[in-house]
């Protein structure tokens, strides 16, 4: 092995550091941006959609990390049901996950569970993904939550 060798092996070596770097910033970027103009804007219409149900719920973002819905009891202010969409720490592609958590009852434990973000849509189509189409899921999670909360009641 010559002295080029594994000075270029060195060079390599920070060269790969820095397009995993790089890759890391773009997709927290890429998160943001996500939220900002799909899942924030589909929230809020969800938001104001549950009110005429007499629901109230609510959503937050952890800049950088996650974006997430909250749904209370119906004509309380217990929570009820949690989706957040959540981008795991180090992540190098937008493959998302949707952290689920719920009570049966209002003085009931939280149930929580993590699942894949939209099964189906790989990283590279996140960014295309409709508004309506992560409203329509959300409900889905949502429904399938109290469908089951309810067939095991006791």
């Amino acid at each position: 092995m010559t002295n080029m060798d594994w000075k270029d092996q060195l060079r390599g070596c920070f060269e790969d550091i820095a397009i995993l770097e790089r890759c890391r910033k773009e997709t927290a970027e890429n998160f943001q941006q996500f939220c900002e103009f799909i899942a924030e804007p589909a929230l809020e219409a969800l938001e104001d959609e549950l009110k005429t149900y007499e629901i109230r719920a609510k959503h937050s973002i952890r800049k950088g990390r996650s974006i997430s819905f909250q749904v209370d009891f119906r004509k309380s202010k217990t929570d009820h049901f949690h989706y957040a969409i959540v981008l795991p720490k180090n992540s190098l592609e937008l493959k998302l996950q949707a952290q689920v958590r719920g009570r049966r009852a209002p003085n009931g434990p939280l149930l929580e569970s993590i699942e894949p973000f939209m099964p189906g849509t790989p990283p590279e189509k996140v960014m295309k993904v409709a508004r309506e189409d992560l409203i329509a899921a959300v409900i889905a999670r949502y429904r399938d939550f109290i469908i089951e909360s309810m067939s095991r009641a006791d």
